[in-house]
């Protein structure tokens, strides 16, 4: 029986965040994720938009749209790696798109099963102080040997709570992996946040950092 993914949106739209920032990308947001961050702005739980599509099916819906890079997005695509797998090992030659995951970085052995057809890996540092649940940075170390060979980086989400001890940690991350690291302050962004001295702290430790913040929603797009 062939496979299905459970879909609750595709569409068109420029790249608001890290640093393929205001390309086209094509977004496939896969519901469902393992993770509940307190300023998620995605319902990943709504199945009233929620569609089920087969491999032949999600081709069919996607083939026509211009965008050269598909964005799986979510809640979090790694949950329906099987599909995505085998979707993309039947499919991504056809498309001939940049294929794009953006991902909370949680999931290592699920990356396993499709990093060979991933192009770009855009993965989340999840912050205890701003997205309210405990990081195991343990894991996200591990989910970047297995990204390695992809173009990967790494976004974190801050507020002004952020700790030194938070900071440390994507220090070592970035030194460890030679990756770019960008900063984006929650939104919307509180009158407390000194942006810039956040932005100091981690660059005295490791200076492949860029502050970006979410572009997408100052320009009112999805």
């Amino acid at each position: 029986m062939e496979k299905t993914c459970k879909i609750t949106e595709i569409f068109e739209s420029i790249q608001g965040e890290g640093l393929n920032i205001g390309e086209k990308h094509l977004f496939i947001r896969l519901l469902g994720c393992n993770l509940k961050c307190k300023y998620c702005d995605t319902n990943i739980l709504d199945d009233k938009k929620t569609v089920t599509l087969t491999k032949s099916a999600l081709f069919d819906e996607i083939k026509h749209y211009s965008a050269n890079t598909i964005s799986f997005t979510g809640g979090e695509p790694l949950l329906q790696s099987e599909f995505l797998k085998d979707f993309l090992s039947e499919n991504k030659k056809s498309l001939k798109k940049k294929i794009y995951l953006e991902t909370n970085g949680s999931l290592p052995y699920n990356l396993r099963d499709v990093i060979e057809y991933i192009d770009v890996v855009a993965m989340d540092i999840k912050l205890e102080s701003a997205a309210g649940q405990k990081n195991d940075f343990s894991v996200n170390d591990e989910f970047l040997l297995v990204a390695r060979d992809s173009e990967v980086f790494a976004k974190v989400v801050f507020d002004e709570n952020i700790t030194d001890k938070e900071i440390l940690e994507i220090a070592n991350l970035g030194i460890k992996h030679g990756i770019e690291i960008i900063l984006q302050p929650k939104m919307p962004i509180s009158k407390n946040l000194d942006m810039t001295g956040i932005f100091q702290k981690l660059y005295k430790k490791y200076s492949r950092i860029r502050l970006i913040p979410q572009v997408h929603k100052y320009l009112n797009l999805p």
